[in-house]
């Protein structure tokens, strides 16, 4: 079927809009892409390295940052939806300096998340396939990344997406099985606190998913998906709830309280994992 009638990914044209939640859901897409590429290497340690610190007394700036970027994606899908262009279109039309100032600015991150990127993907497959040395694995990755969006196939994009994004869920939801937090400490995690020293991390747990780019890169993933005009703002809506639930789902997993010792109940590892002596 063409996505003319049926609002299916990877067409130029504009979708049909879906009636009903069940096609609302099989429609979800872009914001999953959104939450793949809104959460990092560096967003995961900076939540591990607060949660370290502060248990789950910092979980709430966690939820208030998926509020945040809820809304602020939102907003950029809205733009889209009614102008029918992208926000870098937008920008464009402020004025050229806003032109100027963005396109350095995007220029400079290219490069520097580029590398970053390929270097973190690189660390993985070299500690899982070995063979090659890193700097090769990142170059290898480069290049399929390069392949995949040269193709501009954004329907085989997104399923493959889609699948490593639910493949990261469940390992998510198995770490949280595994690291058993106290239920209780989770639940007061909730009620905001601010801990002397901890200024710094709840402004990294706050606006560390779903930067610059990725809200730039939503419009361009609705525009493949066909998604054009008023009658898709709920399905957007739908699409970028289920988006950074799932990519705070993982950041709010990592500020979890140290472990206790089985022996002594302090949280540290002071004693053997197999016991004493």
């Amino acid at each position: 079927m063409s996505s003319e009638t049926t609002g299916a990914a990877g067409t130029a044209g504009t979708a049909t809009p879906p009636t009903g939640f069940g096609a609302r859901v099989r429609q979800v897409g872009p914001g999953l892409l959104a939450a793949a590429t809104g959460v990092g290497a560096g967003d995961l340690v900076a939540t591990m390295v607060a949660g370290a610190r502060f248990g789950t007394v910092l979980l709430w700036a966690a939820v208030l940052g998926a509020v945040l970027k809820l809304a602020l994606a939102e907003g950029v899908g809205r733009w889209h939806l009614a102008s029918g262009t992208t926000l870098l279109d937008g920008w464009r039309r402020i004025g050229r300096w806003a032109t100027v100032f963005f396109g350095i600015y995007i220029v400079v991150w290219g490069f520097v998340y580029g590398a970053t990127a390929m270097s973190a993907v690189g660390l993985p497959l070299n500690a899982l396939f070995g063979g090659l040395d890193v700097r090769y694995w990142a170059m290898i990755s480069g290049v399929v990344g390069l392949a995949l969006v040269w193709a501009q196939r954004y329907a085989a994009f997104e399923k493959l997406m889609v699948a490593l994004v639910g493949v990261m869920f469940v390992t998510v939801l198995i770490t949280a099985v595994l690291v058993a937090p106290d239920l209780g400490d989770t639940v007061t995690g909730l009620v905001p606190r601010l801990p002397d020293g901890s200024l710094i991390y709840v402004l990294g747990l706050i606006g560390g998913v779903g930067g610059t780019i990725t809200l730039g890169a939503y419009g361009y993933w609705m525009l493949g998906k066909g998604w054009s005009g008023g009658g898709w703002l709920a399905t957007m809506r739908l699409d970028n709830a289920v988006g950074y639930v799932r990519s705070r789902s993982s950041s709010a997993s990592s500020p979890s309280a140290p472990r206790r010792c089985w022996a002594c109940g302090t949280a540290s590892a002071c004693c053997s994992p197999t016991g004493p002596g």
